[in-house]
């Protein structure tokens, strides 16, 4: 039996402690409002305080939280900081979405703290997360890698070593960037082909059936067409991770793509749609 502690209970995070727990792990988890813990508890999660309690014993810490800044206080915090709280043979594994920048920084805090390091975002959404099919990209020593993988597909179906720390982050930032790339396309697309008096379902029928149309890009425009917008991957979020996309590449000048992109879920974000799901930017070209 793993002893693992989980930090961040989100929508993403409670299903895979969920998951974790299911598995036959020793599960402590920590998230921010204490109420979002009562669940796992109920399946049999200790509940700890803070981030440090909540490693303290661990084997395995693992983090699921939105952006950089969640990122920092509960792995850094000098007094309730994970890292604080780890033993030299613990593994940290961060699982969060973060800027490449940070993702580096953690693992020279952990390497200085003596402890391994493991950067694995993943693909998927609350439907591959409850069905345990989530996909990680995991950076860092392949020893690390392998001890991080027995854990993490408890939750997921695969796991992908895509070199050193922060390898992983940069794949997730760059599968991100292109879906963000092709949903927005197709939004634009749409709407286009509807104001030149087509069907846009007809149309997408047709262009669905051409191998330069990606799965996900047409799901998410059958999405627009039924005015589906619940927010699996909503638009705040897409744009955070546009956002850490750009800084990684060094800016619009080097990745324009990814700059006129942001541009968009931004927008979107500024017109009232930033909770619904991503494909909501359609919502843009239809005012």
């Amino acid at each position: 039996m793993t002893r693992i502690a989980f930090l961040g209970l989100g929508a993403m995070g409670a299903r895979m402690a969920a998951n974790l727990i299911e598995a036959g792990n020793d599960l402590t988890v920590w998230n921010r409002d204490p109420q979002k813990a009562e669940p796992l508890a109920a399946l049999g999660a200790s509940v700890a305080a803070t981030p440090r309690a909540a490693a303290e014993g661990a084997d395995v810490v693992i983090a699921m939280v939105r952006d950089d800044d969640a990122s920092r206080a509960i792995w850094t915090d000098p007094e309730t900081g994970a890292l604080a709280g780890m033993s030299g043979n613990a593994l940290a594994v961060e699982c969060s979405t973060l800027s490449l920048e940070w993702t580096r920084m953690l693992a020279a805090a952990c390497g200085e703290a003596g402890i391994d390091f493991v950067d694995a975002p993943l693909a998927g959404s609350r439907p591959q997360a409850e069905a345990k099919a989530l996909i990680f990209f995991a950076g860092g020593e392949a020893e690390c890698v392998a001890r991080a993988e027995k854990v993490l597909l408890g939750t997921g179906s695969a796991l992908h070593h895509a070199g050193p720390a922060g390898a992983g982050m940069a794949v997730k930032l760059a599968v991100n960037t292109l879906l963000g790339l092709q949903v927005a396309a197709m939004a634009e697309l749409t709407e286009t082909l509807r104001s030149e008096g087509l069907d846009p379902s007809q149309a997408l029928t047709i262009i669905g059936a051409t191998p330069v149309c990606a799965p996900a890009a047409k799901v998410a425009a059958e999405m627009m067409l039924s005015d589906r917008f619940a927010p699996l991957f909503p638009v705040d979020l897409v744009a955070k991770d546009l956002g850490y996309s750009l800084e990684a590449a060094g800016g619009g000048r080097l990745a324009p793509l990814t700059k006129a992109t942001l541009d968009v879920y931004r927008a979107a974000g500024e017109a009232g749609y930033g909770s619904d799901h991503m494909s909501a930017v359609v919502k843009l070209y239809r005012r």
